[in-house]
């Protein structure tokens, strides 16, 4: 018996518990009864218990050799280079976010959609698919997803409807060149390895086009079909309640609203803003209005939602409060982040019966009243001249402290969920110049991907573009744990036999078809493989598979191999499958279920389109 052998036949209970262990995983995560952190921690400590009772040894082991499935080899995941430069690119991210760039870039694509969702989307998605062609698709998925929550929030719909999506288009423009993804790369290493030529650069991007581009036709059409409507529940209580403020905006010298026209009740740049009354020096113009063009110096009072509101400040510095012109404005003038939240003049407070520019309000709390709502009534002063009641929902606009100080006056009472930050736009040209230095750092090889993206999410902490606590709270728990219990699973399968059995049953059992068969059962097991032990880890297993497989029937190695590299990026029905999936899991507020729903349809779309065109193209 050699020594492989006697490896195999002595670690067959630990390759069945690794099963039993990872259906239990899968179960777990599906059901949800626990949360993925819980569950990720549990699998991990569950595979560390058992492989230290029961160890397991390399094929060419001797006495006193050691365990390979050591707790130092289970835990390598968390120090995994993979993890580290995700979560920096999603501190990187978040500073975009922060800074308010990306907002442009999703504003500059519904324009060019003509603010059709469906053709923004499918813009949007097109030029993720392109470019993860090129670039590694961790990184694509995590600069577009503050980009895809933009357009989601434009285009007024939930985040998880949208999210998906980004990440299946990334992973189907990856399949298409050789670098497009990690996933590709191991597969031609391996080849190589086993003294095959490896693959060149376009070898497979024919057959990758075409199963792109059903992929994207489904991604489109279909799967905003499939995927749930759910949201934070902060956006939900938002949505509720959406009231409209009174609101007061001056129109300072930077101002994008001048040379604005408008026309009937609305300005042409504000068109969610319904405007009141304009008011210039000591005239009063109400609508309808005729081309009225706006110019500077003039105050314009108006009606808006809290989100009209906000996008307004957000997008043009120009504008300010016209608050800020009463008593005590100059005095709480902002000067760093800016934080919007929502009060209520309580029942005792000393503010009632008073007008609001008699209430010293931003002189004494540093905060700016950006609008006044009152229900069953239609206020039509001036925002200063307004007579407050008890009940009166004040929009306010200050720094951080100065809002959470609000918390202890008795005068009013903070609506805590209502709190939101304000972009800091003044920071978006040092944002934006550190996301263009790790870019360029990372694709030229300066500094590795990882130390690129960790000194690009430190520079965004020390400029200001974010805080410490911001990028903290970018840090997804889930991805934290969930990347480390998806590579100890693979781990676990290829060091105990695991994955070398299964395929083995494979083998034996397409024995006898026809070579169209063989390839198209040979895809289907791998794609459903990958979704288990993830994608990285059926590459480097069923590489070696295939090319046996490709041998024993005569067939050209190169095509099995290139099934590989198409089977092993369809690990998109589970989160575990492709790291990318893990990364839109907290934006798009998915469960563990909405994989599966979503990924298995496109799972078997890519197998169909494989097995019909594959067998032709290459004239099996």
């Amino acid at each position: 018996m050699t020594a492989e052998t006697a490896q195999l036949a002595g670690n067959t209970v630990q390759m069945w518990v690794t099963f039993a262990l990872i259906g239990c995983a899968l179960a777990l995560y599906a059901s949800e009864r626990l949360k993925i952190e819980v569950t990720s921690i549990l699998i991990i400590c569950a595979f560390i218990i058992f492989f230290q009772v029961f160890p397991v040894f390399s094929p060419d082991y001797a006495d006193g050799a050691a365990n390979v499935l050591s707790a130092d080899r289970l835990l390598r995941g968390f120090a995994n280079p993979a993890l580290i430069t995700v979560l920096a690119l999603l501190v990187v991210g978040q500073g975009m976010v922060r800074t308010g760039v990306l907002d442009g870039v999703a504003r500059r694509v519904i324009d060019i959609g003509g603010g059709r969702g469906w053709l923004s989307m499918a813009v949007v998605l097109t030029v993720v698919l392109v470019v993860s062609a090129f670039l590694n698709n961790i990184p694509v998925v995590v600069i577009f997803i503050p980009v895809m929550q933009m357009l989601a929030e434009r285009l007024k719909k939930p985040a998880s409807k949208v999210m998906m999506g980004l990440n299946y288009a990334a992973v189907l423009g990856g399949m298409t060149t050789l670098i497009g993804s990690g996933t590709n790369l191991l597969v031609s290493s391996a080849l190589v390895e086993l003294g095959e030529a490896p693959l060149g650069f376009f070898d497979f991007t024919v057959p990758g086009l075409v199963l792109a581009g059903a992929g994207l036709v489904y991604v489109l059409v279909f799967l905003p079909l499939l995927l749930p409507e759910r949201t934070s529940l902060a956006h939900r209580i938002m949505q509720r309640s959406p009231r409209h403020f009174l609101t007061q905006i001056a129109v300072g010298p930077d101002s994008s609203l001048i040379g604005g026209k408008a026309v009937g009740g609305v300005v042409n740049k504000m068109p969610d803003v319904r405007v009141r009354m304009i008011i210039r020096g000591e005239q009063v113009f109400t609508p309808p209005y005729h081309d009225f063009i706006i110019e500077e110096g003039d105050t314009v009072v108006a009606a808006a939602s809290r989100k009209a509101l906000s996008d307004v400040l957000a997008d043009d510095p120009g504008i300010a409060s016209a608050a800020a012109a009463e008593p005590g404005g100059e005095e709480a003038k902002i000067r760093g982040e800016r934080v919007i939240a929502e009060v209520m003049v309580a029942p005792a407070s000393s503010m009632v019966g008073l007008r609001l520019r008699q209430t010293g309000f931003q002189l004494r709390t540093r905060c700016f009243v950006l609008g006044v709502q009152r229900r069953a009534h239609t206020i039509r002063s001036r925002l200063g001249d307004t007579l407050l009641e008890a009940g009166d929902i004040l929009l306010v606009q200050g720094e951080p402290d100065d809002i959470q100080s609000l918390r202890v006056d008795r005068n009013v009472v903070l609506m805590e969920w209502s709190t939101q930050e304000l972009p800091v736009i003044h920071h978006a040209k040092s944002a934006g110049l550190i996301f263009l230095g790790v870019v360029v750092l990372a694709a030229s090889g300066m500094f590795p991907v990882v130390g690129a993206a960790l000194l690009g999410a430190i520079a965004m902490v020390m400029t200001g573009a974010i805080n410490l606590q911001q990028a903290i709270r970018a840090l997804d728990s889930k991805l934290f744990t969930l990347i480390p219990a998806a590579l100890a699973m693979g781990v676990a399968m290829q060091e105990t036999g695991g994955a070398q059995y299964l395929a083995s049953q494979l083998t034996h059992a397409i024995s006898g078809a026809s070579p169209a068969i063989i390839l198209s059962a040979f895809f289907l097991f791998t794609a459903i493989m990958a979704n288990i032990v993830s994608a990285k880890a059926a590459a480097v297993l069923f590489t070696p598979v295939a090319i046996g497989i490709a041998r024993e029937f005569g067939l050209d190695p190169h095509i099995f191999a290139i099934a590989v590299v198409f089977a092993a990026n369809c690990g998109i029905a589970t989160p575990i499958g492709y790291k990318t999936g893990i990364l839109v899991m907290g934006p798009g507020h998915y469960r563990f279920s909405d994989y599966f729903r979503a990924g298995v349809p496109l799972v078997i779309l890519m197998w169909i389109v494989f097995s019909v065109f594959a067998p032709w193209y290459y004239g099996l």
